[in-house]
């Protein structure tokens, strides 16, 4: 019981201190590994990089880290492109309390289907899954390819790279932040 009660205010503060919008990474670090996790998304499906040429801009988290044991969290950071050019810094975060169990890492890609979810994403500093947009997951197998899905939501998730086990995935009560990352 002392264990539990131990990870549970360790996750807790873990969770507290990676709500805060401070960067961690720099500018250059956060867009060198944007652009290996394009790089491997356009080699891995079908269509994804004439998918995103097509989108509004999309948002690219590289290594966005999750744990939980009852109590969870959730934290990474990413970068805003539109027409391909870094326009904002953002980190993701959540917390949530519940039967979950696990830890994983994973490389996020939100691509925004309309200019309104890209303008509310812009404009909003504390952007909301739960609250300003629902965010559909995609899922394709080997044969379909990304430029074909038709998914009928102003902004889609692609999930990649997952390494390690969590019950589920969802980005429901996400926040994203913007964030400013030093210049190095």
């Amino acid at each position: 019981m002392k264990t539990l009660k131990s990870i549970s205010i360790l996750l807790a503060l873990l969770v507290s201190f990676t709500t805060l919008s401070m960067a961690e990474d720099s500018k250059k670090e956060i867009n060198r590994d944007a652009d290996k996790t394009l790089s491997k998304f356009y080699k891995e499906v079908n269509g994804s990089k004439r998918y995103l040429e097509r989108a509004k801009g999309y948002v690219v988290f590289t290594d966005v880290k999750e744990a939980g044991f009852f109590i969870g969290g959730r934290y990474g950071e990413g970068v805003l492109r539109v027409g391909g050019v870094s326009k904002a810094y953002y980190s993701i975060t959540s917390a949530s309390i519940g039967m979950q169990m696990g830890l994983q890492q994973y490389s996020l890609i939100i691509a925004f289907t309309t200019d309104a979810a890209l303008n509310k994403f812009i404009t909003d500093d504390d952007w909301d899954t739960e609250i300003d947009v629902n965010v559909a997951i995609a899922e394709w197998n080997a044969e379909e390819e990304a430029d074909d899905i038709d998914f009928g939501s102003g902004a889609i998730g692609f999930m990649l790279d997952s390494k390690g086990m969590m019950g589920n995935f969802s980005l429901e009560g996400t926040n994203f932040d913007r964030i400013t990352p030093d210049d190095d």
